[in-house]
Parts: C-alpha cells; structure tokens; sequence
C-alpha cells in the first residue's frame, strides 16, 4: 500500500534541506501543499517537478477522505508546510490522525523546525521544555496564560510581528517584568538575530525597532 510522507522544509536558508527530503519529494506521486505557490517556487530551485494538491487549515477537513482515499489506491504522497515541519504549529495532526485510523503507514522525516534553534541558543534550560505554539489571540488567551504562570519548564512561543509587543507585554503582566527570556527571529535567513535578556528589556528593543519577521519567543520556567 502507499503512504503518507510528511516532509520538513527550509524555514529560511535552502541549504538546510536534507537528502532523504529531496529522495522523498522526488520519489513520490503527490505532493500535498499548504500554498501550492510558495511550494511550487521551492521545487523550482530544487529543480524537482511533480504534481501539487493544496492541503491548508482552511480546507484540511474536507481534503481528508480524499487524500485517504488517494493513499488507499496507491498514491504516494508527500506533506509539506510553507516551512518547517509539518503538524508543528501547521497542518498535518488531522491527516496523520486519519492515515493511522485507515491502517496507512506514515513516515515523518527529521528536519528544520524554528523552535530548536531559539531553545539551544537562548542559554535558557533546554532538558525540560514547553512548545506552546501560538498563543490564542482572544479566546483563550487569558486561560492559557494564567496555566502558564507556575509553569517551571522552560516555555516555547511562536509570534508574528504585528503580535510581538502585544504578546511581550502580556508576558511581562503574567510571567514578571524580569523574567529572562530569548526571542530570535528570521532564524537561519541573512537578518537573524536573538535577543536576550528580561522581558522588559527585549521589550523596549522591539519598542525601539520595530519587529520584522517571524518570531520565537523562549521564556524562562518559574521558580
């Protein structure tokens, strides 16, 4: 039978691919894309050509029985995200739900994914950590904080730019004004940077530049 392989991607530097990355993409039938555009321009400078099918968080729950169905009369499909690895803050944890409920193998190759880096680099504790991913923007946000505040694992966060203030600022009301914390961003592209120090500190950095890029934001456990 056909599988599901989920893919990771470059989240910045295209050096980054892995060769198995490269095998399976060219190996497989079916390449399932979060934005078939931003896909189709990367397989272009990997000069690989195969046929994309768009798989996004708008549309996963009525692609599924498709994809399963596709799999089931051998199709084999590759998965991949704009960046990074697939189901890590992207789509992918409903398809490979679905894959193993229909007896479907599923192989998750090993490659980039931005929170790794920022928790190595940012000096903080990496043997004990929480991913968070995004922080919910409304519903939930209030919730979610308040569970977090006696967390004493090192804690993990995307953010988007238009965010960062915002989030920091709530970080600083619930976690303490000198929490320390990292926050990188643009990781392994040509502007990356990492910024250490306590949460009012990195703070008043981003209040005096203006946050570009994606971001993660690496956050000290309580004590």
């Amino acid at each position: 039978m056909a599988k599901l392989i989920l893919v990771p991607t470059p989240i910045g530097n295209l050096k980054d691919i892995t060769l198995r990355s490269l095998e399976a993409l060219k190996a497989c039938d079916v390449i399932l894309a979060e934005d078939t555009r931003n896909t189709g321009q990367l397989l272009k400078l990997l000069e690989i050509q195969k046929p994309l099918q768009s798989y996004h968080a708008h549309n996963e729950h009525d692609k599924i029985k498709d994809v399963i169905n596709q799999i089931q009369k051998g199709v084999n499909m590759c998965l991949v995200t704009d960046a990074g690895t697939p189901a890590i803050s992207d789509p992918g944890f409903l398809i490979v739900r679905a894959c193993l409920q229909n007896q479907i193998e599923i192989e998750c190759l090993p490659g980039a994914t931005a929170f790794v880096p920022a928790l190595v680099k940012s000096g903080l504790p990496s043997d004990r950590f929480v991913f968070e991913g995004f922080i919910p923007v409304k519903k939930g946000r209030k919730t979610r904080f308040e569970a977090l505040q006696t967390e004493t694992r090192t804690m993990v966060f995307y953010e988007s730019p238009y965010k960062l203030i915002g989030t920091l600022e709530d970080c600083i009301a619930y976690f303490g004004a000198d929490r320390l914390a990292s926050v990188s961003r643009e990781l392994t592209k040509l502007y990356e940077e990492t910024t250490n120090g306590s949460l009012a500190e990195i703070l008043a950095h981003f209040k005096n530049k203006a946050p570009k890029g994606e971001f993660v934001i690496v956050i000290k456990g309580h004590e």
